[in-house]
């Protein structure tokens, strides 16, 4: 079942991942790449993977600059699945 995270979840979350900023119940993060055809890339393995773990992101892409925020619409907030999928996406950057 999934849930609405605890404060002090979110808060070490956001500890471990500072390049993740919390705003009025989502988690957001602004991607920046060399050019568009980087961060449609990026978009297209983030699609895929959102899909795996049928969950997706709000985002928004501007030439080089894909900005992501997650939420779980139907809890109202931000769950495990928000932190999971963030988790995620910062796997793809590293890699």
């Amino acid at each position: 079942m999934v849930s609405l995270i605890e404060q002090n979840e979110l808060n070490s979350f956001t500890k471990k991942n500072p390049s993740w900023l919390i705003d009025n119940k989502t988690i957001k993060k602004e991607f920046k790449f060399d050019n568009f055809i980087d961060a449609f890339g990026f978009m297209s393995k983030v699609a895929l993977l959102s899909e795996k773990m049928d969950h997706h992101p709000d985002w928004q892409n501007t030439y080089n600059k894909v900005k992501i925020n997650l939420t779980t619409h139907d809890k109202g907030g931000i769950t495990n699945n928000d932190i999971k999928l963030a988790e995620s996406i910062d796997k793809l950057i590293n890699n």
